[in-house]
């Protein structure tokens, strides 16, 4: 049976956090057996901490926010994704502040970050998932189904959004380790510019920028850089999914079939998925 693992050395990463605008340090380090993947919020007294389960969700409007008492860290998932493509079982997240860095609105960053901290095998078996019945989550427009596989994660996902000069984009992807940093890693985050101009309007996004995410606006994609996959947009929400589904504490298992995903459906699957976990 496969065993878990952990990083094997503290590995650190700066950057630019996305809503404050402020420069933020992201530290990574080893974790005990069976601890999960904890936030420790180190700016703070008593040095917090909130694990990352779908039961520790407050907000899932423009990324997915855990908390627990004190401690809030927004957008987590794509430091999530990483972890779980990684086959990271236990680790410890020290931030400075409230949001890691945006870096370039991937997970590339985060994933390279993990691979130059290198991995331990532990004594403990890994925990592994999978629905032991089809799994139906509805959610407006969105929906998510799970069909039972206890061999791999495949995900097939549909995306839609007006103005999108490529659109809708479908992509069907099995969960790999080895082909995670090359197929889905690099999709960046992608913004609707009129949701863009509400966003500021509120006062966030003060660290956004063209190296950081691409815009839709009038049939176009603006980006500092050419797109890096014509369905660029579906790969970063397959990103986003593998990062929502680790809020269920264990490496995930299924044939996932996602139509028009998003924060608030992907959690409330993983929530769901929780539910069954505990029956």
């Amino acid at each position: 049976m496969e065993k878990q693992q952990t990083l094997a050395k503290k590995v650190r990463l700066s950057g630019i956090a996305l809503h404050t605008g402020v420069r933020a340090t992201l530290n990574l380090l080893p974790a005990d057996e069976n601890a999960g993947i904890v936030f420790r919020r180190v700016d703070m007294d008593g040095k917090p901490e909130v694990r990352a389960l779908a039961a520790n969700v407050v907000d899932v409007q423009r990324g997915t926010t855990i908390a627990s008492g004190r401690a809030v860290v927004y957008t987590v998932e794509h430091i999530m994704s990483a972890l779980h493509a990684s086959g990271i079982d236990n680790c410890v997240v020290e931030m400075d502040g409230q949001e890691p860095p945006i870096c370039d609105g991937s997970s590339l960053p985060f994933l390279e970050l993990i691979r130059s901290a290198g991995t331990v095998v532990q004594s403990a078996d890994a925990r592994f998932y999978t629905v032991p019945a089809p799994l139906r989550v509805i959610n407006g427009h969105s929906q998510i189904v799970i069909f039972p596989d206890r061999e791999k994660l495949t995900i097939s996902c549909v995306t839609s959004f007006k103005g999108c000069p490529f659109d809708p984009q479908f992509m069907e992807y099995v969960l790999d380790p080895e082909t995670y940093g090359a197929e889905i890693a690099p999709g960046r985050t992608f913004v609707d510019f009129k949701d863009l101009k509400m966003l500021l309007a509120m006062g966030l996004v003060k660290g956004g920028s063209l190296d950081a995410a691409a815009i839709i606006h009038n049939g176009a994609i603006i980006c500092k850089e050419k797109l890096r996959f014509q369905n660029e947009i579906v790969r970063h929400k397959i990103l986003d999914l593998i990062g929502d589904l680790y809020l269920t504490g264990v490496r995930m298992r299924g044939n996932v079939i996602a139509i028009r995903p998003g924060h608030p459906t992907n959690v409330k699957t993983a929530g769901e998925i929780l539910k069954t976990m505990q029956k």
